[in-house]
């Protein structure tokens, strides 16, 4: 029976298994035999103990980490498998607070915060850990801990003020005399903090603006950073009257991150010394009094205060007389001692005397004595015991006509020697006795300027009158009045009327008048006064013959100049009548004047003035205009038939000259004629001979048309059927009917002459130069205005031509109008 024997020591923890072979062999020949495999697995024994990867851990912790905080993780190790290879972890020497304030994981081997560890009560922690497995029997090791605890900035510097020297100090209050010196320490501060490093380091100092400031008790090198000492001085005079406490704020600051800071305050209390006289609240005290008053009424009531205290504050008043005045103020005011009340002792008027001004000197009681002392200015006010006062009783003013409305026409005066609300005047227009100023006039209150609301026309009322009133704002109101007249100046706004002659009308003046002969009268008026109805009268127009003059000042149209054949007929005198005015206004009208032996017939002359109407002012109107015409056209046909003349002339000599060449160049010829009879007709082909008429006669065409078409228009832009509906709309030709000879005029019936060989013929308003024509006169006065008319007719009589009655012209033509 084959048995395995251990032959040496085995040791798992270098092979913990091993395989063996087995072989089994008969005897027989030949051997046969067969194998197994035998495996042999080695068991563990607790031989082998924990092993600590270092025999001493060392690690930081923060102070003040929260609990559950993993610190750091204890590991061992145990070549053991099995319950002898499990390792657990528990403390060894440690004390009763590393238990309390660590954790241990027993598996694990982690070490964490039980609970916040405060550097300042432990700052390193020092225990031994156990690592033992659970082998029988267990075996163990150990490792030493360090955990050095790392400071936080968790604590604010404390500052602890004390006494020093001889200045008092309790519960906080240190009693300073106002007179100590500058730089004099006053108490010791000593400034610590628990804190370690930076976080210990401390800054000290003094907060706001107090006369107090901190220096280092001493500066040895070897004094800790988290405890230092200063002392509190002085840095500026003290003043009892100025501040009497101040409140010594100290702030102590870490230089942790962040920084901790921590505050105590020091209340210094100033003690007085008698170092300041009474003082007022003004320099100059002004106060209301009013007028009228009963004697011994109290005036104000002064008061001077002392920063001093105890006697050196106990003040005494008195009054004297202001260094600007050397009036005593006892006669009339008194003071109380002890109150400062101030009375008057008499009665007061402000309308005599409005202000009194006077000092008041108050003195303390210390020793020496101090004084102060304030200047008191009485104002006198007001009450309502006067009237207002015109500066008049009666304004007077002049305006111009033509103001425009809501203009200024004057400005009264009033006054009231009360003053404020008493002398506030309220004014306003009073109706008049016949109300003229009801709703025309209103006043300013402020400036008293009084305004028209109306536009003045002096034609149709020259003055008015009325009453303004004046109301003051006191209680009782007071009033008075005064009356306003005004009168209303001329202005140049009317122009002159011409009342003689009418446009329309006209005057026959014979041939034979001699000069100076009085022709007319033209007569005006203006409505203006003065400078502005002075009227001077001048021809402006239809005068080319300076036959007449008229005088400037009376308006008499004279003859000046010498009536000759040409200046018979019409003549029309364009008088403008100016004012004297600035600017000056002017009218014109029209004089008619009628040249002539006789008035053979009226109706001629009358239609002649109402063309004369309807002709611009600026064509002259002046005698018999065909006159100087028949003297041109006469000279014009003289040198016509001069010219003919001369050309015929010309051709004669022309022939002769080439006549007698033909003959000369030729000779003479048997048979034939010794000369050619010029003058002899020359043969014409018979289609070249004029046509004639069934009597034999040769057709002729007339030099001028005796038809001739006049067309006009209606001023709505209608045509007229025929000159007498053209006649019979023009201004003093209504009663013409017909031109050929109607039942209106029979001095018409006949046909119209005229001096010119030409038909008269009435031009179309669209003409060109009929639309020179067609302008109307603007500057005469709305009575005599008229508008010029764009057509001329021609109308006359056997003796008549346009403007002039003188024998029939040999080149009149009939004119039929169809």
């Amino acid at each position: 029976q084959p048995q395995l024997i251990v032959k040496g020591a085995l040791d798992r923890e270098q092979r913990d298994s091993y395989e063996l072979s087995l072989r089994v062999r008969d005897g027989g020949d030949p051997a046969r035999s067969s194998q197994a495999i035998l495996r042999v697995l080695i068991t563990d024994v607790n031989d082998n103990s924990p092993r600590f990867e270092k025999s001493v851990y060392e690690a930081d912790l923060a102070e003040n980490s929260s609990p559950g905080t993993p610190i750091l993780q204890l590991r061992a190790t145990d070549l053991d498998v099995g319950v002898n290879g499990q390792i657990e972890y528990v403390f060894g020497a440690a004390t009763e607070s590393v238990r309390r304030l660590l954790r241990l994981d027993e598996t694990s081997g982690w070490l964490s915060v039980l609970h916040r560890i405060d550097r300042e009560e432990v700052n390193q922690l020092r225990f031994t850990v156990m690592a033992r497995d659970r082998g029988q029997p267990p075996k163990t090791d150990k490792a030493t801990v360090v955990l050095n605890i790392r400071d936080e900035n968790d604590n604010v510097p404390t500052i602890d003020i004390r006494k020093i020297g001889r200045i008092p100090l309790r519960d906080g209050v240190a009693s300073v005399a106002e007179d100590v010196l500058v730089d004099t320490p006053i108490a010791l501060v000593q400034v610590s903090d628990r804190d370690q490093g930076e976080n210990g380091v401390v800054t000290c100092t003094v907060v706001g603006d107090v006369p107090f400031q901190l220096k280092p008790a001493s500066e040895g090198e070897g004094e800790p950073q988290n405890k230092r000492k200063y002392f509190l001085h002085t840095s500026a005079p003290l003043d009892y009257e100025a501040v009497r406490d101040y409140n010594v704020v100290i702030v102590a600051v870490d230089s942790g991150s962040p920084s901790l800071s921590s505050n105590n305050s020091l209340l210094v209390r100033v003690g007085d010394t008698n170092d300041n006289p009474p003082m007022f609240s003004q320099a100059v005290l002004e106060v209301s009094f009013p007028e009228n008053n009963l004697p011994g009424e109290r005036v104000a009531t002064v008061v001077a205060t002392d920063a001093d205290s105890g006697k050196n504050a106990e003040i005494t008043y008195s009054l004297e007389a202001s260094p600007l005045s050397s009036e005593a103020p006892g006669s009339i005011f008194s003071i109380d001692p002890d109150s400062g009340d101030v009375s008057v002792q008499a009665v007061l008027d402000r309308e005599q005397r409005d202000t009194y001004e006077f000092q008041v000197t108050a003195r303390d009681k210390g020793v020496p004595s101090l004084q102060g002392s304030t200047t008191v200015v009485v104002r006198v006010s007001d009450r309502n015991d006067n009237e207002p006062r015109f500066m008049q009783d009666v304004f007077t003013f002049y305006v111009k006509e033509n103001l425009q409305p809501n203009s200024p026409v004057g400005m009264v005066t009033v006054m009231d020697f009360d003053k404020g609300r008493n002398a506030e005047l309220s004014l306003s227009i009073q109706p008049g006795d016949h109300d003229q100023a009801s709703g025309i006039f209103s006043i300013e209150n402020d400036t008293g300027t009084i305004f028209s609301t109306v536009s003045f026309d002096r034609e149709q009322q020259t003055t008015y009158t009325f009453k303004v009133k004046a109301v003051d704002g006191g209680e009782p109101p007071r009033s008075a009045t005064a009356t306003v007249s005004l009168f209303v100046m001329d202005e140049n706004d009317n122009a002159p009327t011409v009342t003689f002659p009418s446009n329309s009308s006209y005057t026959v003046l014979p041939p034979s008048s001699n000069m100076r002969t009085v022709v007319a009268t033209v007569v005006a008026t203006d409505a203006d006064t003065g400078l502005n109805a002075d009227l001077n009268y001048s021809i402006v127009g239809g005068n080319p013959f300076k036959l007449f003059e008229i005088d400037p000042a009376s308006g008499v149209v004279s003859l000046v100049g010498k009536l000759a054949p040409k200046h018979y007929g019409l003549h029309r005198l364009v008088v403008q009548v100016n004012d004297s005015g600035q600017p000056p206004q002017s009218t014109t009208a029209l004089l008619h004047v009628f040249v002539n032996e006789s008035l053979s017939n009226a109706t001629v002359v009358e239609s002649q003035v109402a063309r004369s109407l309807h002709t611009p002012l600026a064509q002259d109107i002046a005698g018999d205009p065909s006159y100087e015409l028949s003297k041109q056209r006469l000279s014009i046909v003289i040198g016509v038939v001069a010219g003919i003349m001369t050309v015929i002339l010309l051709i004669l000599v022309v022939v002769m000259a080439r006549y007698c060449r033909s003959k000369s160049k030729h000779g003479y010829e048997a048979g034939k004629k010794d000369h050619e009879d010029f003058f002899t007709p020359q043969q014409h082909d018979k289609a070249k001979k004029p046509k004639k008429d069934k009597k034999g006669k040769k057709g002729k065409q007339p030099l001028y048309s005796s038809i001739v078409t006049v067309e006009a228009s209606k001023p709505n832009g209608q045509r007229y059927d025929s000159v007498n509906e053209k006649l019979s709309d023009s201004p003093g030709m209504g009663r013409y009917r017909s031109v050929n000879g109607g039942p209106g005029s029979p001095d018409l019936a006949r046909h119209y002459k005229s001096s010119s060989p030409l038909p008269t013929v009435q031009l179309h308003p669209q003409s060109p130069t009929a639309g020179k024509k067609h302008q109307a006169v603007q500057d005469l006065p709305p009575a005599n205005t008229f508008v010029g008319a764009g057509d001329n007719i021609s109308i006359g009589s056997d003796h008549c031509s346009e403007y002039s009655c003188q024998a029939s012209s040999k080149y009149s033509k009939q004119v039929r109008v169809l």
